[in-house]
């Protein structure tokens, strides 16, 4: 089916977060993607992309098809923008996801968060991250993994914990801070904990998360065999995430769980923003070491992402599968 549908060319770093929104906007769109994976060459890599004279020169070749104008381009971040907007000006059609420190009028078309503190006339902007979690994906896991969780007991809590960063810390004495809370919730409150590591989590923290964790109402995820992330969040009656991770919060208020997030010492404007957009919204609360819930629907800005791309290409809307 994916064969029938139109191409977009997707300008990213293979990384896993750009995978996840420039894919997840692009399929809700109704476009296949198609990813040319970005590498800067040399010492371009410690220049900020706004400043590069020549951004093609700047990254490897990206082997785009001849016709390549014929198709959406979707850029995303910093170096993706530099170059999507050079591909522009050779007659592209450019999509740019998130701030590309440019001025937007460079491209057709810009995608960018809230906190983004960006405008223009070709911009639009969402509360939350870009992503592929759907109502079907979620329909999807809950029957593959409900039978998994159905040992632990209800409500079950499930836990997403992220990994430091430039602007917040998750070192081992972070996560045995956080490992106490989870355990102080499971004896108050009677839950059960499902929780699972991103590819940024430091082993130290893993560690100290299973040794908290290990007993019988409570399962974390050794990262071996299939990865339960989509199980968690549509099997959960609750969801604690970790402050780092503006995509899992994103995911996880697409959800209809209340959504926790447990803090982490350091500080971020632009993730202060989005916190407080969510808040305002009533889909989001401070993690406190206690079950709170709440009612909620879920909250999820890459529909109206999607709808705008289509509208730009002059595509027919699409209901959201």
């Amino acid at each position: 089916m994916a064969a029938s549908l139109p191409t977009a060319s997707v300008i990213a770093a293979d990384l896993a977060g750009m995978r996840s929104q420039t894919f997840g906007l692009a399929r809700r769109a109704g476009l296949a993607p198609h990813l040319h994976a970005l590498t800067v060459r040399g010492i371009w890599q410690h220049v900020p992309a706004a400043w590069w004279p020549a951004p093609l020169r700047a990254v490897m070749p990206l082997h785009l098809d001849a016709d390549y104008r014929d198709h959406p381009i979707i850029s995303i971040g910093g170096s993706g923008g530099a170059v999507g907007a050079a591909l522009r000006r050779q007659g592209a059609r450019v999509i740019q996801v998130q701030n590309p420190r440019l001025s937007p009028a460079r491209f057709d078309l810009v995608i960018a968060n809230r906190h983004d503190r960006i405008s223009g006339p070709n911009v639009v902007l969402t509360r939350t991250a870009l992503h592929g979690v759907t109502p079907a994906l979620l329909d999807q896991a809950r029957r593959e993994w409900a039978p998994f969780f159905a040992r632990l007991p209800r409500p079950l809590v499930a836990v997403l914990v992220g990994g430091g960063n430039g602007r917040f810390r998750l070192g081992r004495a972070e996560g045995a801070s956080l490992a106490t809370q989870l355990v102080a919730m499971m004896r108050r409150d009677r839950v059960g904990i499902a929780l699972t590591p991103s590819r940024r989590t430091d082993p130290e923290v893993c560690g100290e998360l299973q040794r908290a964790l290990a007993m019988p109402d409570a399962w974390v995820w050794d990262q071996t065999g299939a990865n339960p992330y989509l199980g968690l969040l549509a099997c959960a009656d609750a969801i604690v995430v970790t402050v780092d991770s503006v995509s899992m919060i994103s995911e996880a208020v697409a959800t209809s769980a209340p959504v926790m997030v447990a803090s982490l010492p350091g500080r971020s404007r632009r993730i202060g923003h989005f916190l407080q957009d969510l808040m305002q919204a009533g889909r989001i609360r401070p993690f406190a070491g206690r079950l709170e819930t709440w009612s909620v629907a879920p909250l999820d800005d890459t529909v109206m992402a999607a709808e705008a791309v289509r509208h730009h290409l002059g595509l027919a809307s699409v209901e959201q599968q």
